[in-house]
């Protein structure tokens, strides 16, 4: 996906300049300009940053326009949406966490993510925050959760439920690929 021209394409439609937006998110209008143009990737805290700038969430960003017609309720694997840019080397250990998104999230109210943390990635230094709550499964691997003040190692067959105002991280600790099925509702990214 063509995320600088997506995010442009957005910004432009707003009547925003880079420099509101830069204002808004906390970046500099240059590293925007960098992004616009695909020469930098942002992470996915950066983006996250972004889009509440404008204000859009990512499932909106990312939204592919399903079929009108016949309604969908099956997709096979090539149909998820990726929510995250993939590592390109800017040592950002969010990069190379990939979150795929089971249909378009913004035409309901429940989103579901297949969840993949390379070893030693994490969702980065800043605990998350925001509306709704957040559930999940460790398939495969192994995941550490901080939720508030309270911290867990997750096996396969483990989960979570918390209330995703409350600040929250995960991390793989392990050698080995998590694999993580998550649900949020109401959808977030």
């Amino acid at each position: 996906m063509d995320i600088g021209g997506r995010l442009r394409a957005v910004r432009e439609s707003r009547n925003m300049s880079q420099r509101e937006l830069a204002a808004r998110a906390g970046l500099t209008s240059g590293a925007i300009s960098l992004i616009e143009q695909n020469k930098s990737s942002p992470s996915v805290a950066s983006l996250k940053a972004l889009l509440d700038g404008i204000p859009m969430t990512m499932s909106e960003f990312f939204a592919e326009v399903e079929a009108r017609g016949a309604p969908k309720y099956f997709y096979a694997t090539s149909e998820f949406v990726e929510l995250s840019p993939q590592d390109i080397g800017l040592g950002d250990r969010a990069a190379r966490l990939s979150l795929r998104q089971l249909g378009n999230a913004s035409e309901h109210s429940l989103q579901i993510l297949h969840e993949n943390y390379p070893p030693g990635t994490d969702t980065g230094p800043d605990m998350l925050s925001h509306e709704g709550e957040e559930a999940g499964i460790v398939v495969s691997g192994i995941i550490e959760v901080t939720v508030a003040d309270q911290v867990r190692v997750l096996n396969p067959g483990e989960g979570y439920l918390f209330d995703s105002r409350l600040p929250h991280r995960f991390r793989n600790i392990g050698d080995t690929d998590c694999v993580v099925i998550s649900a949020c509702t109401p959808p977030t990214f």
